[in-house]
C-alpha cells in the first residue's frame, strides 16, 4: 500500500522504509544519496525527502561526508503507525505483534477503567454501536468489515479514559489490530467469547462500573495473546 499523500517519495519509502525495518540494511548501514536516486530513478529532492521523512521516524540520520547512516533500532520511533506498519509486513512480523500486544494489555485495562468514569454519553453510545457493529459482522468471514467496528470501539475507550496520553495510542493499537487481519493472525471469524466480552465491556462502562470495565478488558488482551501463541507462536 503506498504511503498516501506523498507522491514519488512514497514511492521510494514503500520500498526503502520496509527494507530498513526488515533488516536488508542493518544498523550502521551507509546510504548514499546519489546512489539510491539512481536505483529509484527519482531526481535528488524527491529522494531527500524520503530521507527527510526516514529521519523524522529516526530510522537513519544524516551526517555530512558521511551519508545516511541506518540508527540501531533502540533509536526508531518504535510508535510511529507507518514503522509498525512495515514492521507488521517483515520478518520482524510475530516480535511486533507480541509486543504491541503485550502494550495494549499493560494500557487498555486501565484505559477501560477510566472510560467508565469519564466516557460522555455520546461516547457510550458510540461504544455500544461499535459493540454491535462488531457482533453483526462476527460471523461470514467478514473480517474487514469487523475490523472497521473494533478499531473504532478500541480507539473510543482510549479516548474515553479522559487521558490525552491514551488517546494519542489510538493509531498504534489500530495498526496491530489491521495486522492481526491483513497477515491473517486471526480465525477466519472472530472468537465469539472476545465478541462477547467488547458488547460487556461497553455495557461496564455505561454503567460506570471501572472495576468490571477493566477486568474484562483485560480478559480481551489476554485472549489476543493466547491467538498469538496458536496463530503466530
Amino acid at each position: 500500500m503506498s504511503t498516501p499523500g506523498r507522491g514519488l517519495h512514497g514511492h521510494v519509502l514503500d520500498t526503502l522504509g520496509p527494507a530498513i525495518t526488515g533488516g536488508e540494511y542493518p544498523p550502521g548501514s551507509v546510504l548514499r544519496t546519489d546512489e539510491l536516486a539512481q536505483h529509484f530513478e527519482v531526481s535528488r529532492s524527491v529522494m531527500r525527502e524520503a530521507v527527510r521523512v526516514l529521519e523524522s521516524m529516526h530510522l537513519v540520520e544524516s551526517r555530512r561526508r558521511v551519508g545516511v547512516t541506518v540508527r540501531p533500532k533502540c533509536e526508531w520511533n518504535v510508535y510511529d503507525p507507518q514503522v509498525i506498519r512495515w514492521r507488521l509486513a517483515g520478518a520482524d512480523r510475530p516480535h511486533q505483534l507480541r509486543s504491541l500486544t503485550v502494550l495494549r494489555s499493560a494500557l487498555e485495562p486501565v484505559a477501560a477503567g477510566l472510560a467508565a468514569k469519564h466516557a460522555t454519553a455520546q461516547q457510550c453510545a458510540e461504544l455500544t454501536e461499535c459493540a454491535l457493529g462488531m457482533v453483526a459482522n462476527s460471523r461470514g468471514h467478514k473480517l474487514e468489515q469487523y475490523l472497521i467496528h473494533d478499531v473504532a470501539f478500541h480507539r473510543v475507550i482510549l479516548t474515553a479514559s479522559g487521558n490525552e496520553m491514551f488517546a494519542r495510542l489510538g493509531d498504534v493499537v489500530a495498526e496491530v489490530l489491521a495486522g492481526r487481519t491483513h497477515h491473517e493472525v486471526m480465525f477466519e471469524d472472530p472468537d465469539p467469547a472476545a465478541v462477547t466480552l467488547h458488547v460487556r465491556v461497553a455495557e461496564a462502562v455505561r454503567g460506570g462500573d471501572a472495576a468490571r470495565a477493566q477486568e474484562l478488558t483485560r480478559q480481551i488482551t489476554v485472549g489476543a495473546l493466547e491467538e498469538l501463541d496458536i496463530l503466530a507462536p
